[in-house]
């Protein structure tokens, strides 16, 4: 049974270190011991964490066998294949964010109802999608830097809702992510 998964990959279709560029649709292998971070090669179940480890510029559908090391996050295999590649833009980057933000909002407006800060920043964000401008993009850095302060300020919730809810905001983005390909705002090879 093939096995798929998500990696993260500059653009150009090049590792993240730069040494290395792929071919859609080769086999690539590695000898010897497979370990996460050090040998072989690396992806994610999830596209999430995969675009976690590289600032993406190309989100690649891969292909996995062989020998293989799992972490919660990562996968590291001896044997990968690129069976899709969908360009990775900016835009892509603040819709995922502005969708995830809407999603955990509501949280800390309860805790802090008069901080408008995080709201603001999602509509500046929204702003610089619609007018894409070195103005719009100054004040939506700004707006998202004094969010991210206003986040600090929540205190840690129960480790137990936070973990559910991590788990359950991670599986919405995903889902928006793939549900954002089908609509083919990603350019496909």
């Amino acid at each position: 049974m093939k096995k798929y998964l998500w990696k993260s990959l500059k653009k150009g279709i090049v590792s993240a270190r730069g040494d290395f560029k792929w071919e859609l649709k080769k086999w690539y292998h590695e000898d010897g011991n497979i370990e996460c971070c050090k040998k072989g090669f690396h992806a994610s179940e999830n596209i999430v964490n995969a675009i976690s480890f590289v600032n993406c510029g190309v989100l690649a559908k891969v292909e996995v066998k062989g020998k293989n090391q799992k972490e919660s996050d990562k996968q590291c295999w001896s044997d990968m294949k690129i069976v899709k590649i969908y360009e990775w833009k900016k835009e892509d980057s603040v819709r995922l964010a502005i969708f995830a933000a809407e999603l955990v909002i509501d949280i800390f407006e309860k805790k802090y109802p008069n901080d408008k800060r995080p709201r603001e920043a999602i509509e500046a964000a929204k702003n610089w999608l619609k007018n894409p401008t070195a103005r719009a993009a100054a004040r939506a850095a700004n707006a998202a830097n004094a969010a991210a302060n206003a986040v600090y300020a929540v205190d840690a919730v129960d480790a137990a809702r936070a973990a559910a809810d991590a788990a359950r905001i991670l599986n919405k983005c995903e889902k928006f992510i793939l549900k954002e390909i089908c609509k083919g705002h990603f350019s496909k090879n």
